[in-house]
């Protein structure tokens, strides 16, 4: 059979074309597929938590299939405090087929209120959930906090001030208590001020970083603040169990934001542990560890510290 020039072109461009995308799909990380809610989880979605005026601050709550008292873990999203939703829950939504409820909150961004804002929110959420825990049926003493980025900052900050009254809170909180029994900070920061200790992909110091309008002004004209809004300034002995979790190549967080807070945590006796994934970036991209494995980690880190009492 006669092969015509251009059909002979033809076939070996759509081989090169091919092998390109094989190559290209080998050198991506795989993909990792969504969080499914287990069958006959009861979801409450858009439960008002707290009002701040007109606004309604609103959390979805997932329970699984089970009359039982189950304890919860509070999700908390991350977005530099100026984006981020509570839609979805994140990779928290793995507990419910290990026996776990999961609240994810929304809080005021900074976008619409400045620092302690979403940080008070938080606390109302976890205050809310444990003034009615008898209506949803979780409880009250075994109640753990999961964020990432600005979330495990947030998820940090519930952890230390839990005994701490200085902070502006609502009203329900006041009430009832925001203490958390157990803290998974994903790459959270720390010390706004020790941001820039490592280049990285972003000038933490200017005006316009997530940190500073996190607290309503540059952090370097700010430091009372910074330090307010820093949660190892809080750290004392009754402060919950911690797991960090963090990228050995962060560019937006760096990795010595977790260390410094693992080391001001395990100064004081609070059991912490710090692990490294090797070759992560923000959001473990690139890492060697598998993402099912890191979010592995977290739950044992959760069945380990808010398993059911003997």
């Amino acid at each position: 059979m006669r092969c015509f020039p251009f059909v002979v072109i033809a076939f070996v461009c759509l081989g090169i074309a091919v092998n390109n995308r094989n190559i290209q799909a080998q050198s991506k990380p795989p993909r990792v597929a969504k969080n499914r809610i287990p069958e006959g989880t009861e979801v409450e979605r858009d439960l008002v938590y707290q009002r701040v005026g007109n606004r309604e601050l609103l959390l979805d709550l997932y329970r699984p299939p089970t009359d039982e008292v189950v304890p919860l873990v509070i999700w908390v999203h991350g977005g530099g405090w100026k984006s981020g939703s509570k839609n979805g829950g994140g990779p928290s939504l793995s507990l419910l087929s290990r026996g776990f409820a999961v609240a994810s909150v929304e809080y005021r961004l900074s976008g619409e209120a400045i620092f302690p804002a979403a940080l008070s929110d938080c606390k109302a959420a976890v205050s809310f959930l444990r003034k009615h825990s008898k209506t949803y049926r979780i409880d009250p003493n075994r109640i753990g906090a999961w964020g990432s980025s600005a979330g495990g900052h947030l998820v940090s900050m519930l952890g230390t001030t839990g005994d701490v009254d200085s902070i502006k809170v609502h009203p329900i909180s006041r009430e009832t208590s925001s203490a958390v029994q157990a803290v998974c900070n994903w790459f959270g920061p720390s010390d706004f001020l020790r941001m820039n200790d490592v280049p990285g992909a972003i000038d933490h110091d200017a005006a316009d970083s997530p940190e500073s309008r996190f607290i309503g002004g540059p952090i370097k004209e700010n430091p009372d603040l910074v330090r307010q809004a820093n949660p190892i300034t809080y750290v004392s002995k009754d402060d919950p169990p911690f797991l960090h979790l963090h990228g050995s190549v962060d560019r937006l967080v760096p990795l010595a934001q977790s260390e410094l807070l693992d080391v001001a945590l395990r100064k004081v006796g609070v059991p912490s542990t710090l692990h490294v994934v090797n070759g992560g970036d923000h959001g473990f991209r690139g890492a060697v560890e598998s993402h099912q494995s890191i979010v592995e980690r977290s739950i044992r880190f959760f069945e380990e510290t808010l398993r059911t009492p003997d």
